[in-house]
């Protein structure tokens, strides 16, 4: 079943092409990589998907009631802010919300425990965002996205900077989510990220390669584009 389906999309900035011709869908319970280096157009397309900027030609089709999170760069949060963990993670109810200023319910305080005892950060709920270590945040804004029970989950480099350990970790959770949502990740770590992936999607404003992560001539093709 497909959740999202990209067809033919080209984006312009101005006279600047960020993306020419991308075509790819992502079905349910599929976790799709997209690789490429800096420049290449990745976070352009999650923008295009968000519906966040609209493409020049093509179109993006998302499957009625098919729920999208986004979890952007932990790098790009400001930890100075003075923000308790929990408070972080009962943001992810907002944009459902009509109302903004209404306190939580009783359900969406179930939600949130709920989540991140299973993401095991349930002991950081009243932690300052500050004190937290890289691959602690990242689970908390993991959190955030999960709280709104989404179909597909993008996430934008959600290793970067992050140690080897915390690196495995997050990848690990993400494939355990996987078994009950669609992923697609933005990566510069093609060999963890084949360890994970079931399609693996590398772009340079087109697309490179679209397939399988462990075709013999991945890394090839992706090491020509990514020096």
């Amino acid at each position: 079943m497909k959740l999202i389906d990209v067809r033919n999309v080209t984006l312009k900035y101005d006279n600047n092409i960020a993306l020419k011709n991308i075509s790819f869908s992502v079905d349910k319970k599929e976790f799709i990589g997209v690789l490429g280096p800096n420049g290449a157009g990745k976070s352009s397309l999650f923008k295009v998907i968000l519906g966040i900027l609209k493409p020049q030609n093509g179109e993006v089709r998302i499957s009625e009631k098919t729920n999208i999170s986004y979890v952007s760069q932990s790098v790009s949060f400001d930890k100075s802010f003075p923000i308790k963990v929990i408070d972080v993670v009962m943001m992810g109810f907002l944009e459902k919300r009509i109302r903004f200023l209404r306190g939580y319910s009783r359900k969406e305080n179930d939600k949130a425990y709920s989540v991140m005892k299973k993401l095991g950060i349930i002991d950081l709920k009243d932690r300052q965002i500050g004190e937290l270590s890289g691959g602690q945040l990242q689970k908390v804004l993991i959190a955030r996205a999960l709280v709104s029970d989404p179909h597909v989950i993008l996430l934008d480099e959600p290793t970067a900077s992050l140690d080897t350990d915390a690196k495995t970790e997050i990848f690990e959770l993400l494939k355990e989510l996987n078994s009950n949502m669609a992923i697609i990740l933005v990566s510069h770590n093609l060999n963890m990220v084949c360890k994970y992936i079931d399609k693996a999607l590398i772009i340079d404003r087109e697309i490179v390669y679209y397939g399988e992560p462990d075709d013999e001539g991945i890394g090839q093709v992706f090491d020509s584009y990514a020096s």
